[in-house]
C-alpha cells in the first residue's frame, strides 16, 4: 500500500501525496482517523519523524487535523472533489508531458484515449 520510492522526491511528501490520493479515490473519508505515525511508519519503512512532517503537511493545507490525545483525522470539512480535482489535473499534466515527449499532437491522443476508452 504505502509504495515509496526516494527517486520520486521527499519521503514525507509521498506519504501525503498518497493520503490525498487514498481520500480521492474513496479509500480515506471525511472524519476517518489516520493510522499513528509509529504505525505508519513501520508499514511504510520509514522514520515515524518523516510521517509527522507528512501529517503536519496534510494539516497545513486543511486535509487533516491533529485532536490532541487522539491522532490524526481527515478533516470532516475536506473537500473531496477539489482534491480529485487537483489529482486529475495532475495526472493530466503528466499525460501531456509524455504526450508531447513522444512529439505527439494532444488533440490526436485524445482521440486515441477516447478510442482505448471505447474499448475498454
Amino acid at each position: 500500500m504505502w509504495k515509496i520510492e526516494p527517486e520520486k522526491g521527499p519521503i514525507y511528501a509521498q506519504i501525503a501525496a498518497e493520503v490525498k490520493r487514498m481520500l480521492a479515490r474513496g479509500e480515506l473519508r471525511p472524519g476517518e482517523k489516520l493510522p499513528s505515525a509509529r504505525a505508519l511508519a513501520e508499514e511504510a519503512r520509514v522514520n515515524p519523524n518523516t510521517v509527522v512532517h507528512a501529517y503536519a503537511e496534510l494539516e497545513r493545507e486543511g486535509v487533516t487535523e491533529t485532536r490532541r490525545g487522539l491522532g490524526t483525522y481527515v478533516r470532516a470539512d475536506v473537500d473531496v472533489a477539489a482534491i480529485r480535482r487537483r489529482e486529475l489535473e495532475a495526472a493530466a499534466r503528466e499525460y501531456l508531458r509524455t504526450v508531447r515527449s513522444l512529439g505527439l499532437d494532444p488533440r490526436a491522443a485524445a482521440k486515441v484515449l477516447e478510442e482505448v476508452d471505447d474499448a475498454g
